[in-house]
C-alpha cells in the first residue's frame, strides 16, 4: 500500500487541490491525504480551490487539518509543497527525513526550484494555474510511483 501525504501551508488551497487530483484517479493500492503545517481543523477548501477542481470535474469533500505525527506515520511518503513546509517537518519531526520531499523535488529531481505557486489570496487564474502544476507534477507522480 503507497500512502501519500501532501503538506500546504493551511491546508486549504494547494494540497487539498493535490490531494484530490491524485484521489480522483483512483488508482488500486494508493491512498491520499493532506494536511497543513499552520491549518485549524474543519476549515473546506478555499472557495477558488473548490470552482477549480468542480472546472475539472472533480468531486472532492473537504476539511482542513493540521499536521500531526499521526498522519506522518500513516504516510508512506510525505509531498510538501514548498522547501520551507519541508524544513518544518524536518526540524520537528527529524525521524520523517527519509520519506519527506517537496513534490517538485520527488517527481523532477530539480535542486533549485522546489516551490509550488501558492495561490493563497490571488485570483481564480492564479488558482488554475497552480491546478495546472499540480496536475502535470501529480501525473508524472503516478508514472514515478509505478516504477
Amino acid at each position: 500500500m503507497t500512502r501519500i501525504l501532501f503538506v500546504c501551508t493551511g491546508n486549504t488551497c494547494r494540497s487539498p487541490m493535490a490531494e484530490a487530483i491524485l484521489r480522483d484517479k483512483n488508482i488500486p493500492g494508493v491512498e491520499v491525504r493532506s494536511a497543513g503545517v499552520y491549518a485549524s481543523a474543519g476549515q473546506g477548501a478555499s472557495m477558488y480551490a473548490k470552482n477549480v477542481l468542480v472546472e475539472n470535474d472533480i468531486v472532492h469533500n473537504h476539511q482542513s487539518k493540521p499536521l500531526s505525527e499521526e498522519e506522518m506515520e500513516w504516510a508512506t511518503h510525505i509531498f510538501t509543497m514548498t522547501q520551507g513546509h519541508k524544513e518544518v517537518i524536518n526540524s520537528g519531526f527529524p525521524s520523517m527525513i527519509e520519506k519527506t520531499f517537496t513534490l517538485k523535488e520527488f517527481v523532477l529531481d530539480d535542486k533549485y526550484d522546489k516551490d509550488i505557486i501558492d495561490p493563497f489570496g490571488g485570483s481564480e487564474g492564479i488558482y488554475r494555474e497552480t491546478f495546472k502544476e499540480l496536475h502535470d507534477l501529480i501525473e508524472k507522480l503516478v508514472i514515478k510511483l509505478k516504477e
